[in-house]
């Protein structure tokens, strides 16, 4: 096993050094992937031999996916995936409901042209197209969704607002998606992105915000009660 607190120990020097960033977005993508479920326990050496890395970037990985909540380093013992129970997924919404709306109104008082605002209305139409057909595609759905709110948080002029938005929002990503089965068809949700749009397009910060935080209070409880109705205790 490995020691990850104050661990020195030298490095595989058969392999490539990749750099901290890539290995950081691979690792954390697999996280939120499922690749390794909640509660999977994993070594360094391990991460290094299938990432084609040496243990340094992986081992910065690890901090940095700590901090963020996704992992938790073990010492001696590598790290454990974090995983959340119906009470982290309430507080992860609580805090969504606090940050996102003021995103919302940020970027309505920047008074954004139609130009910048092109992603949001792509990922409408996306979001649309998904449930149009006979077979709803929910994948699909699901990651045009995630492209909306990823780039509503960019938009917004608050740098470290967005920072904590994406943070909040990786930490529920596998729970959004493992309940997308569960959920009713998500005509609503889509409907709300559209008008969330429609009224920064028109300009009406207030408006705008309101409809968000309706959306995310709406969604949380939503999410939370299947979590609860399925006995869900991890996530």
């Amino acid at each position: 096993m490995i020691s990850l607190a104050g661990y020195h120990g030298t490095e595989d020097h058969g392999r490539p050094p990749r750099s901290s960033e890539a290995v950081y977005l691979k690792l954390k993508q697999a996280i939120l992937d499922n690749h390794y479920p909640p509660g999977a326990q994993i070594l360094e050496s391990q991460i290094a031999s299938e990432f084609e890395a040496s243990r340094t970037p992986v081992r910065e990985s690890f901090v940095r996916l700590q901090q963020e909540g996704l992992l938790e380093i073990v010492p001696r013992h590598g790290v454990r995936i974090s995983a959340l129970s119906p009470g982290d997924m309430r507080e992860i919404y609580e805090v969504l409901m606090s940050l996102e709306p003021t995103a919302v109104e940020l970027l309505v008082a920047r008074r954004p042209d139609r130009v910048e605002l092109s992603g949001l209305v792509r990922a409408c139409d996306d979001m649309e197209k998904a449930l149009a057909g006979p077979q709803p595609d929910l994948v699909a759905w699901a990651m045009a969704d995630e492209r909306f709110h990823m780039s509503l948080a960019r938009l917004c002029g608050n740098k470290r607002l967005a920072a904590m938005i994406l943070t909040v929002w990786d930490q529920a990503h596998r729970a959004r998606m493992f309940t997308l089965s569960l959920r009713p068809l998500p005509l609503q949700s889509t409907a709300e992105h559209r008008a969330v749009v429609d009224a920064i397009l028109a300009g009406d910060g207030e408006r705008a915000r309101d409809l968000y935080f309706a959306h995310r209070k709406r969604g949380g409880h939503e999410l939370t009660t299947i979590i609860e109705r399925h006995g869900i205790q991890r996530l």
